[in-house]
């Protein structure tokens, strides 16, 4: 049998609390399980609200949609990020901004970013409102997008600074980040939204469903108001606005509140592994693993490491029935997004890109199992 690369851990009350929902009927977009998901990840994260959603890219949608982001308007983020980032960004009609990563944490460089900011836009009050724009093409920047690679944190500090310095409102995508804390303060809490996702791969899952969080009231009503298409009124079908079909459903609802109920479990788990693997595989070959800024606390969401013999080791990996897969491939070698601006000095997403390799980090990997990896590795360098 092979062994998964990052399956769900469903041991908890999942079945439980989906079988109440078809006994019940309420098996939609409405539903005690909906609210109670939200007031789950509401208190986890420390934000004030939290508005579910069908998935972690429709988040990022409505997270840019709530702020105004919209046509012409130019948006920040990395160039090794999974593709669902800039498809957001496009439903919108912005137009992505790609910036390369550093090498130690490969979370989208930040001090780039600042430069390019200060050569290439100035700062013009609009409407009462300050923003940042293009000084050649006057094009504003609506928002930056920091990417919680593989669960690690981006520079907080200093995206805070850039965001307050330059008017640029903060999403961060948190996809893989939730159970991620820097200074004891939640990924997810630090920007105007923050986006999670609990896809079948995720740290907790529902199959499909995301998660918006903001401590932003405003924010918060608009964004449940245009996931569930702009209604006005619990009787009447009067909307008032183009809005989505957004709404996360009562039934993958239910499996997310009992996902919640063992995430300390499951957290606790995947730091284990990471802690397992960084020890067996420390000095071994030319082995590199990533590193975390400091004062943050990753949730260890799935082990990545370097190695310039990445696709040999793949094969070797999944001819051994040990489920591996290569990182994302950058944004900029998409045939969609291959003209969109690249900010870079030396490609290190492209070097990156290259060397990683993702291996079985299951919550509920047993322990035989991760020996059975960690001994599979070795054997392919002593070869």
């Amino acid at each position: 049998m092979t062994i998964p690369l990052s399956s769900p851990n469903l041991n908890g009350n999942e079945l439980k609390y989906v079988k109440r929902c078809i006994e019940t009927g309420w098996i939609s977009s409405a539903g005690e399980f909906v609210n109670n998901f939200e007031t789950q990840i509401s208190n986890y994260t420390k934000t004030n609200y939290a508005i579910a959603c069908m998935n972690g890219t429709v988040g990022l949608q409505t997270a840019l949609n709530v702020l105004g982001v919209s046509n012409n308007d130019l948006v920040i983020t990395t160039n090794l990020t999974f593709v669902a980032t800039l498809n957001a960004i496009n439903y919108t009609n912005a137009e992505p901004l790609l910036f390369d990563i550093d090498e130690s944490t490969w979370q989208i460089n930040l001090e780039l970013v600042q430069e390019w900011l200060v050569e290439n836009t100035i700062v013009k009050e609009i409407n009462g409102r300050l923003h940042s724009y293009t000084k050649k093409t006057n094009r504003r920047i609506g928002a930056i997008i920091p990417v919680h690679v593989l669960g690690g944190l981006v520079d907080i500090d200093h995206l805070l600074v850039i965001s307050e310095k330059h008017h640029i409102p903060i999403v961060e995508d948190s996809a893989e980040a939730l159970g991620s804390f820097y200074n004891g303060k939640s990924a997810g809490s630090f920007g105007k939204v923050g986006v999670f996702s609990f896809n079948g791969n995720k740290i907790i899952s529902t199959g499909g469903g995301g998660m918006l969080v903001t401590d932003d009231k405003g924010l918060s009503v608009k964004a449940k108001h245009i996931t569930t298409t702009a209604k006005t009124s619990p009787v009447d079908y009067f909307h008032d606005e183009v809005g989505f079909n957004y709404r996360l459903v009562n039934v993958l609802a239910a499996i997310g509140v009992a996902q919640m109920e063992q995430f300390r479990v499951i957290l606790k788990n995947k730091k284990k592994i990471d802690y397992n693997y960084r020890t067996e595989l420390n000095g071994l070959s030319d082995i590199i693993f990533q590193n975390h800024i400091k004062n943050s606390d990753p949730n260890c969401w799935l082990f990545t490491f370097r190695t310039s013999k990445m696709r040999s080791l793949l094969e070797y990996l999944n001819s051994n029935k040990i489920q591996s897969r290569p990182f994302w491939t950058p944004m900029n070698k998409l045939p969609m997004y291959s003209h969109l601006e690249y900010i870079n000095k030396n490609d290190v997403t492209g070097k990156i890109f290259s060397e990683c390799i993702s291996i079985p980090s299951s919550s509920n990997l047993s322990e035989l199992q991760q020996e059975k990896v960690i001994n599979t590795i070795k054997k392919f360098y002593q070869k």
